[in-house]
This record gives C-alpha cells, structure tokens and sequence, in this order.
C-alpha cells in the first residue's frame, strides 16, 4: 500500500517522494487526464519497494494480475478474474512541472487517483438471485489522498459511479509498513467502506416485484446510505528486479449495516476474501525538453 521501527526497517530503505499538499490543485488536473483515458490506479502511493525512483518526467508501474474474489457483492461463490496494476511515481505538465512529485521526505500528504470497477450481476449466476432484475457493469473514479509516517500510513478514498449504478463510494484505511527482508515491503491494516443510497439499492436492494417474481427467495428490502463493510487488508511487494515487482495481496471484509441485513447478503455470505498476485514493470522516461 517507513522508517527505522521495530518491524523490521532498515537503513537500506530507499528514500520515498510525497507530494505537499500545495500542489493538490495541480494534481486534480493530472488526475481527471489521467482517469480519462482510462487509467486504472491502485490506491498506494505510487513509489517502488526497492531502489530510488529515477529521475525522469513521468515515472509509471504498469502490470496486471489474477485475483479470486466474490461473484457479486454478497455472493459466497467465488471466481478468478484479470486485475490491473497501474501507480504512478512520477507525473508532469507542460507549464506547470511536477505534479506528482514533492520533497524528498518520508513524511507528508500525497494524491492518487483512485478507480474500482464491478461486473454485471445477472440472475442466473445463482439461485439465490432468482427473479432479481440485471445489474450492468459500473466504473467508479474519483480520488484518494493518504498520510504517511514512516512506517505508518493512512488514507481515504471517494469515487463517483457510472453506468451500473451512480452512487457514491469512501474508502477509509491505515496500514502499518515494514520491510522485514531486502527488497520486500510489506503492508496490512484495517479497511472500512461507506456508500450512499443510490449504491446501497442497486446492489443490496430487493424490489416488491423482484420479490414477487417465480422462484424467488428475497424478501422486499430497501436500504439506505451508510458503512457497508469493514476488514483487513494485506500486501506483500517483492522487487524483482530494479523495474520488476512480484504483488501478493489479500483481504477480508465483513458486511455490516445495512448491508449485512440485505436479503441478497444473508442469502450468500457476510464474509468476503480476495487473493491476488502479479507483476508489474516501472517505466521512467521524458516527454518534453
């Protein structure tokens, strides 16, 4: 997702660049042209486990991955899915400079952006689901922003949705850091999400008609806006190389609220775990004179 602790730092630890919270303006900016062209950004602070960021204009992790994760919010079936790995170290504007790139501190604010995207759930990909009207695929992008303490952490994330559902979603995490080995860092801590209405009804909502319908199981239900879940989360990062990184990462998370009263949710599981692992290759280079 660190300094001289107990867990395990080292002086070898490579110095990490946090952007001040001065350049946020710029940042929204580098942010909604990246987000526009698709970019999807993992919410760390964008700076690699091994080896100092070298000095070019714009400094990227490009990857991807595979990752078991839940068939549908709430679903107690599982399924292995591509995942992307994309942070960024280093950006830059013509006319402005670096936007994504502060002092050379290890303490201090830092920006992202932030992206989450969520299947189409149909009927049939359980009986539990059974007369539910079809729920499209959703994209969700807005922006995280994080604090950072040497081997301390914390940050939160808020994201607008689009096409499945137009809700809005905060991410809420801390994590402690360590690098226990040479060239691995690692970073757990606990994870809380929020949801607004509109988020909460298309995904743990069950209509009178959806009720009604031949075969169904759920009863009439309607949410309302609130925390959705909370649980841990865990990343190990091994540098493989100077621009090659090995990404092992895991979570739980556990319905509550509204959510864990959610026909759908007691119909399939309150307990949701991932498991993923990939590579990713950092590329540094200039664009401009």
């Amino acid at each position: 997702m660190i300094g001289p602790s107990a867990l395990g730092w080292t002086d070898r630890q490579p110095e990490r660049r946090l952007m001040p919270v001065s350049r946020f303006p710029s940042l929204l900016l580098a942010a909604g042209l990246l987000l526009s062209h698709g970019t999807m950004a993992m919410a760390d602070d964008g700076y690699p486990a091994y080896g100092e960021a070298p000095k070019k204009q714009f400094v990227l992790e490009l990857g991807g991955g595979l990752i078991a994760k839940p068939k549908y919010p709430g679903a107690s079936d599982y399924i292995i899915s591509p995942f992307p790995i994309v942070s960024i170290g280093r950006f830059y504007l013509p006319g402005v400079g670096q936007v994504a790139d502060g002092e050379v501190v290890m303490r201090g604010f830092y920006f992202y952006p932030s992206f989450d995207f969520t299947g189409k759930r149909k009927a049939s990909d359980s009986a539990d689901l059974t007369g539910t009207n079809t729920v499209d695929w959703s994209v969700e992008l807005g922006l995280g922003v994080g604090y950072r303490y040497d081997w301390f952490r914390a940050f939160v994330e808020v994201r607008q949705g689009f096409n499945g559902h137009s809700g809005q979603v905060a991410d809420f995490g801390a994590d402690i850091i360590a690098q226990p080995f040479d060239r691995v860092e690692v970073a757990f801590g606990p994870r809380a999400s929020w949801a607004s209405n509109d988020y909460m009804d298309t995904y743990f909502g069950v209509t009178p008609a959806e009720s009604a319908a031949p075969g169904s199981i759920l009863a009439a239900y309607n949410p309302g806006s609130g925390f959705k879940t909370v649980g841990l989360a865990a990343e190990a990062t091994y540098a493989l190389t100077d621009s090659f990184d090995f990404h092992l990462r895991g979570s739980w998370d556990r319905f509550v609220g509204d959510a864990a009263k959610s026909p759908i949710v007691k119909a399939g599981s309150k307990d949701q775990f991932t498991i993923g692992a990939g590579l990713s290759y950092r590329l540094a280079f200039d664009l401009f004179e």
